[in-house]
Formats: C-alpha cells, structure tokens, sequence
C-alpha cells in the first residue's frame, strides 16, 4: 500500500516549557497528519538523553525522556500547579530548545508532581511490567546523582561491580531518589500510551527509531556489562563509529561500548529480544538505526581521538534477525542502510525483505547510476526528502550542496524558486515508486540551514530546533493532502 508521513520529533513541537512535549501540541500534530492524508508518524529515539543531548546517546535504552513530560496535563491530574512552572525561564528563543535550562529546572518541577503523587493499582501494573529494566535504571540514576552526574565507571569500584552487599546498601538509602526516578517513567509511559491510542485511533502509526548502540555512560552497560566489550575495570576496549566519509573526513567517532557478539549469540539475543519488544509495544513500526553493523561493524581503538582508524569485523548477520522473528514474530521494521554498502549488506537486507532508505538529498552527487535517484528507487523502500543527519532541502539547495550537485538536481527534479525547492523534492518523494514517503517537517515548511536538526560529528547546537506557535496552518494541510492524494498516497479517514 502507497502511504506517507511525516518525520518530527517529540522535541521539535511547539509549547511554553523550553521544549517539545506529549501534550496539546502533540495531538494537535496528530490532527494535522489525520488531515493532511498522511499514514505515518515518524520520530527519533524517545529515550532520555545524555552526552550532547543527542538521543543516540541515552542514560537508557528501555527509559522514556522526561524533557517530554507535560506540565499541563499532570496539573489535570492535581499534580502541578500552574504557578510550579510557568515563571520559570525555559530559554531566550522559542525556536531553539535550552538544555542547560532544562536539566536545572525539569527534574525539580517533576520532584514537586512526585511529591503528590499516590501509588495506585496502574502504578504497580506498569512497575511490575517493566521492572526487568526499570529497577537498575532508577538505581543508577540515583546513585549517578549522588556523584554529580559522574559516569558509572568513575564510581566506587564496589559500584562498578555491582558488589551485592554494596547495592542492598544504595538501594535502602537511596529509597525516596529511586521511586522518584520509577515514578518519573511512570508519568512518561502513560502519557506517551494516552498519545499512542490517540494517533492510533486517528489512522496515524508511529515509526520509532532504534538505535544500534548504547551509551557506555548507562544503566543497560553498568546492569549487564558481559553484553559489551569490556576490559576487566569495565571500560570499553573499542569502540564504536563510522570511517570516513560523506559526512565527515575525520569519520564519526561515536564512542559507544561494542556489543560482545558472541555472548549474546550464546545467549540467543535475549537482550535483544526485550529490547525490541519494548519498543514494539510503544511504536507501529521500528528504524533500526545503522543496519549495516549487524552483517559488519567498525572498531575504534577505545583511546583514538578520531575514527580514521579502526577495522571492519562481522556481526552477527542475517541469522539475528531470524532469530528475532523466531521468538517475537514478524514486525515492521525499517532499515537504515544509509551509507557504503557491500553486496553482503545489499544480500542481508534482501535476506530481510525489509524495506531500506532512499534519501533524496544523496541522488545528485554521482551518475546515473545513484540508488538514491528517482528512477533507481525499489517498490520495498522508504523515500525520504532528508533525515535528522542531513540539512533542509532549502540549506541544501542555497548553502551547503556543491553547485554541480544543486544543478544536476535542478535538472533532474525541474527545480524552480518560484515553486520552492522544497515543494520539487516533497513531490519527487510522494511520486516515487517507493511503498512509503517520509517528509520532515522543516522542509514542508520551507526552512532553512538554521533549522538543521543534527550535524554528525560535532556535540554541541545539535537537536535544538523547534517549530514557531503558528507552523499548521490550513493552507499547508491543504497543499499536503492535495498532493499526497494525486500520489495516490492518501489514508481513508477513520470514521
């Protein structure tokens, strides 16, 4: 079925607290999506994030980010009051997200809701569900708290080794802390399932975003450290990263802790598998970030400053996802096989029948023979106008493209002002021969490079953009619905 959507994170949405949240604005998105025909909701990582405040680098691969928390609706709840947050100075421009004013205030409005709040009998239910990671995650932010934010393994070595007797120790004095941190994903969870079962019920499905690491500063490396390659102090051996190329000559050094394959083969993936599947229940359909480091991966000696050297190693390939399906069924899954691809990668993805990505913005640097070109795309795909990695359409086309690549496009794709760049891209995607299209919200709005979401390879003034008060209006639903139905990828109203 020909279907489309929209890319825009949690983060992204418009409101009063300093960042995007699960409330009014969220559901007003939700009717904007149900209005303009489209099927899909796309978003980046829900998790909370933590160096850089990327969410490919979380505290939590399980956990829900409390930036999202609103405010409003736990006032509905006799929580909050109004007065608990709406003095405070949340950042200077509406348009850009503020996290050091955020990580001083958020935590201390949410401590005020915490102390309101009475355990009930879905309190429990959810604490029972999701105690397998929830216990180690309240714990470990706790104790980090306790040692101003230090990661894990700057901690007592007892606390590294997660020694028995030490632990039971934290665990009672730290009590209050640890239920506040239980309490705090409680809040999440239930609003985030409240949004869920509203853009559900509206037709839209959520596309979630998997990443294929974890940060080593987290509660899933210090939990279960013989799941990752570590040395006995429990620091990374290597780590992890991309070689050189499009996006950076340096190359991306990630820095995340390697998995240790062979363990989790041993262990038939279990991680894994409760990995996924908590990530099934919140969204419809998961992006496995980096795909390619499932058939090979790259490592990074864990002291290199740059990840221009390392070696390829192969991962665990085709039978992962097998067994995956083996024990959890079959799920919508897309692949981000972005990237250099060797014909092992084009073979397991094949293997997979997962649709891949095609991103519109990769098409015009090559020949003919591009895959990201309009007439190469596959039926099993998902196009896209850009990512959270790549710049807007119009940043593309103004700033930042070689001027070969901007004509080559211009040719390709009739490309005018007068229409607007974007528009010419937008309908490139939506006619494409791809099952799905994918748009981000910067580009239906015209922006430009100052609306980047992400620039790979740097760690600071990334992931801060947000949408003005006023970015739906009728006149952008009605263009978008217009030219969604023309590609005949429009979804049939829910009654």
């Amino acid at each position: 079925m020909r279907a489309s959507g929209v890319l825009m994170h949690i983060s992204s949405l418009p409101g009063e607290t300093g960042i995007g949240t699960l409330g009014k604005e969220a559901y007003k998105f939700v009717d904007f999506l149900k209005n303009s025909g489209q099927t899909y909701w796309q978003v980046l990582p829900l998790c909370p994030t933590s160096y850089g405040d990327s969410p490919y680098q979380s505290f939590s691969t399980f956990a829900g980010n409390p930036y999202f928390i609103d405010f409003d609706l736990l006032c509905e709840q006799k929580l909050l009051k109004k007065s608990d947050y709406n003095k405070i100075n949340w950042g200077k421009n509406p348009q850009k997200v503020d996290y050091n004013k955020l990580s001083e205030n958020r935590l201390k409005v949410l401590r005020k809701a915490f102390t309101n709040f009475i355990p009930d009998k879905n309190y429990d239910d959810f604490f029972n569900k999701n105690s397998f990671w929830l216990d180690d995650f309240a714990l470990y932010m706790s104790i980090k708290d306790t040692y101003n934010g230090k990661p894990w393994n700057e901690w007592d070595k007892d606390i590294v080794l997660r020694k028995k007797e030490i632990l039971s120790e934290l665990k009672a004095n730290l009590k209050k802390d640890i239920d506040f941190y239980k309490t705090v994903q409680y809040f999440f969870f239930l609003q985030w399932q409240k949004l869920k079962e509203y853009a559900n019920n509206s037709g839209i499905k959520i596309i979630g975003d998997i990443p294929i690491y974890v940060a080593g500063d987290s509660a899933d490396v210090w939990s279960d450290p013989k799941q990752f390659l570590l040395d006995e102090d429990c620091n990374p051996i290597e780590v992890a990263g991309c070689p050189p190329d499009a996006f950076s000559d340096e190359g991306q050094l990630w820095g995340n802790p390697l998995y240790n394959w062979e363990y989790m083969k041993k262990d038939k993936y279990s991680w894994w598998k409760k990995r996924i599947k908590h990530l099934c229940e919140m969204c419809d359909v998961i992006r496995i970030d980096h795909f390619r480091g499932f058939e090979s991966y790259y490592c990074i000696p864990a002291d290199s400053k740059t990840a221009k050297i390392g070696e390829w190693r192969e991962g665990p390939g085709i039978a992962f996802f097998k067994e995956i399906e083996r024990d959890l069924g079959k799920k919508e899954i897309i692949a981000e096989d972005l990237g250099y691809l060797t014909p092992a990668v084009k073979k397991m993805l094949r293997q997979s029948k997962y649709p891949g990505m095609k991103v519109l913005q990769f098409a015009f640097d090559t020949d003919s023979e591009n895959d990201y070109l309009l007439h190469n795309f596959t039926k099993n795909s998902v196009a896209y106008t850009g990512t959270h990695d790549n710049d807007t359409v119009i940043g593309f086309m103004t700033k930042t493209a070689p001027r070969k690549t901007r004509k080559r496009a211009k040719d390709y794709l009739r490309l005018s002002r007068r229409e607007g760049y974007n528009w010419g891209f937008i309908k490139a995607v939506l006619s494409s021969n791809s099952d799905t299209a994918i748009i981000t919200m910067q580009d239906l709005l015209g922006l430009g490079n100052e609306a980047r979401m992400n620039f790979p390879s740097t760690a600071v003034n990334n992931w801060q953009w947000r949408a003005s008060d006023d970015y739906i209006t009728v006149e952008l639903e009605e263009k978008l619905l217009y030219y969604t139905s023309l590609y005949h990828r429009k979804k049939k109203r829910v009654k």
